[in-house]
């Protein structure tokens, strides 16, 4: 499988970009791995679009959610500090290398986010005076020093631009002697063995030809096939496939098809950001996997070595204890002859023959298999200890000891090996079980990475660019974010017939509720005075309750008076104002089970929420990060929904549950 996208390939995805993301807004940003990035980019009345960028690797949109972390890393802290709230102004790929240039403007500068595809890659953050602010990676270089506060300086380019080339410029590769013509391509132009190869077989040369062997018309048409498959992406001819093999494998995905995947199944896209995004989540999950079951191997093959060792322990142990057992029965057989043999040796002992004299005596009666030294084997006087043969048993006795007190030592190490061996057994069953159990997770992991493949972003409705909620009567109740949705939402979406509601307190939402033209009742009143309580700055000074009033949209007026200035997203009230008294400052947040195995997270005052659904918690402001408490209230949701839902809730992402908490700390009510 493809592991990078090639420079070509990130000239198609620029190519798309540069009509989706100029003039977007960059409303945060998050980092999700060690390499990755993710923009999240908003434009009126567009979805939200998310940037994700890989360093060394890719970069394209995505619509695949992933996790959070719930505490940002230093450098994504300082990416957000320049250029969250930030507008895009160009996307450009330096000189046809895999180098990928964003321009933002934010605060009154234009910043540069330079990502690098190649190699380790990198993500470089540089000022309008070209200084370096931030890098991925630091690092000291040969040609150029990635430090904080240099000139950003580009890395020396791999070859020569091809949107550049002239046909003149393919003379040079004739100087290259007997390289072959398809690794001289990749490397003077930089595309990559691929596309080297694409343009050979398109202009009918054979890749291994020698590059002085070139005749001018083959060079012409190196030069014109290198020409077609640039003016596919500047013609905007991009049709993106992912080409799969015999094997149903896939193995590359590319912005157009190419002649040297004709004879492979290709699978087409509507985009070459989505053809990528579907195969590098694809290949994670392959990469998932494998790591996966890699590290399950490891651990079980460590187990099997422990296994193995047991097992030689358990047969050791069971033949010591046979063999102990079986010298004891034997003495026990034998108890008078050894009895008579160790007397034997002590009276002639006592009588002052020497232990060779001894020795002797026990030899002869062996060969002539009579006596009690018939049993004699060998002799360490040093010890006292007497060996004997019988059988298969060579064993000793001690001269120190009575025959009954041996016999009794050999059943008592007979007793220690079989206690040993019993205690052998049960490891073994335990390795065993662990053997099983490492077996079962690495199925259930591979399920688990398998089956929930990463969870489609969903297409909102055009409500849901701003907080919303249903009341419990059925009414649609929406509230702004911040100063641009404030105006966006009064001036575009805002009815004569709808109800305005505002937070009495500085740095408040519009609330509206689209009434459709029918007549809001008081609990809908009370819900959205609540909606609108919730949502202002009162939570995040912690206050218990607010006063909340209502008016009409023509009580509204961006006209300020004579010799004022109305900020973004500020409005004049003219004429009566309908308070609702000491608002207390509640929300609740739930889970809506759906069809197959599906569920939505929903928001707003605990009256609404309830009638949609029995699993919520209800928060109030309190000390807990919105992190944190988004965290627990996952963990709380997917205990009270039914098993079914449980895997599919706690695979929810946090920002599905932060967007329904206000901003600032919380604690949960129930």
């Amino acid at each position: 499988m493809k592991k990078e996208i090639t420079s070509l390939d990130t000239a198609a995805v620029i190519s798309e970009l540069n009509k989706l993301i100029i003039g977007a807004w960059v409303t945060n940003i998050y980092q999700t791995g060690f390499k990755t990035l993710i923009l999240k980019l908003h434009q009126t009345d567009r979805p939200t679009l998310n940037l994700l960028i890989r360093a060394g690797n890719r970069l394209h949109l995505t619509s695949l959610a992933s996790e959070k972390p719930l505490k940002p890393s230093a450098f994504c802290m300082a990416i957000r500090k320049h250029l969250r709230n930030g507008r895009i102004k160009s996307i450009e790929q330096h000189e046809f290398e895999r180098i990928v240039v964003i321009k933002i403007e934010a605060r009154r500068e234009e910043f540069q986010l330079v990502s690098e595809l190649f190699g380790d890659g990198n993500i470089i953050l540089v000022n309008s005076e070209n200084k370096i602010l931030q890098a991925l990676s630091y690092r000291k270089m040969r040609d150029r020093n990635i430090l904080r506060n240099e000139t950003f300086r580009y890395p020396p380019d791999r070859g020569k631009n091809p949107s550049r080339t002239e046909r003149k410029d393919l003379d040079e590769l004739g100087n290259l002697g007997q390289l072959e013509i398809v690794k001289a391509l990749s490397r003077f132009l930089g595309l990559g063995g691929l596309y080297a190869e694409e343009i050979l077989i398109r202009a009918h040369v054979d890749k291994n030809a020698p590059c002085d062997s070139l005749s001018l018309v083959q060079l012409d048409n190196i030069f014109n096939s290198l020409e077609e498959l640039l003016s596919k992406i500047n013609a905007e001819q991009i049709k993106p496939e992912i080409i799969i093999n015999e094997k149903k494998e896939w193995v590359d995905v590319v912005p157009f098809p190419l002649e040297k995947y004709s004879t492979f199944h290709a699978e087409s896209y509507a985009s070459f950001n989505e053809a990528l995004d579907k195969y590098y989540s694809k290949k994670g999950l392959e990469e998932e996997i494998t790591r996966t079951a890699a590290e399950t191997e490891q651990l079980l093959a460590q187990q099997e070595r422990i296994l193995s060792k047991q097992l030689t322990t358990l047969k050791e142990l069971q033949q010591e204890t046979q063999k102990n057992k079986k010298i004891g029965e034997f003495i026990y057989a034998h108890f008078t002859e050894l009895q008579l043999l160790i007397q034997k040796i002590i009276d002639a002992r006592n009588s002052g023959k020497t232990w060779n004299d001894i020795v002797l005596v026990l030899e002869e009666e062996k060969k002539e298999g009579k006596g009690p030294g018939m049993y004699y084997d060998s002799f360490d006087p040093q010890n006292s200890f007497l060996y004997l043969f019988a059988g298969e048993l060579k064993f000793p006795i001690n001269l120190r000891r009575s025959v009954q007190e041996n016999a009794s030592d050999y059943y008592e190490k007979a007793k220690k090996a079989q206690k040993r061996r019993e205690g052998a057994e049960k490891a073994l069953l335990e390795t065993k079980k662990k053997m099983n159990d490492l077996e079962k997770q690495r199925t259930e992991k591979v399920a688990a990475i398998r089956e929930p493949e990463p969870q489609k972003v969903e297409k909102k409705a055009w409500y849901e660019k701003f907080r919303w909620f249903s009341s419990s009567q059925g009414f649609l109740v929406i509230g702004g974010k911040d100063a641009t949705t404030n105006e966006v939402l009064v001036k575009k979406y805002t009815d004569s017939h709808d109800i305005v509601f505002h937070a009495d307190i500085a740095g408040a939402p519009f609330v509206i509720v689209k009434t459709q033209d029918r007549e809001a009742a008081e609990q809908t009143i009370k819900e959205a005075a609540e909606f609108a309580a919730a949502f202002s700055t009162a939570w995040k000074d912690t206050f218990a309750a607010v006063d909340v009033y209502w008016i009409h949209p023509d009580q509204v007026s961006k006209t300020p008076p004579t010799g004022q200035f109305l900020a973004k997203g500020s409005f004049m009230i003219y004429g009566k104002k309908n308070y609702v008294r000491r608002v207390q400052l509640r929300t609740a947040i739930g889970i809506v089970t759906e069809k197959e195995g599906k569920v939505k997270v929903v928001g707003g005052p605990k009256e609404a929420i309830s009638d949609q659904t029995d699993f919520l918690v209800e928060i109030a402001p309190g000390d807990q990060s919105s992190g944190q408490l988004a965290k627990r209230i996952r963990e709380l949701l997917a205990q009270r929904v039914p098993t079914e839902f449980q895997k599919t809730v706690l695979s929810l992402s946090l920002d599905a549950i932060q967007s329904f908490i206000p901003a600032g700390k919380g604690i949960l009510l129930s």
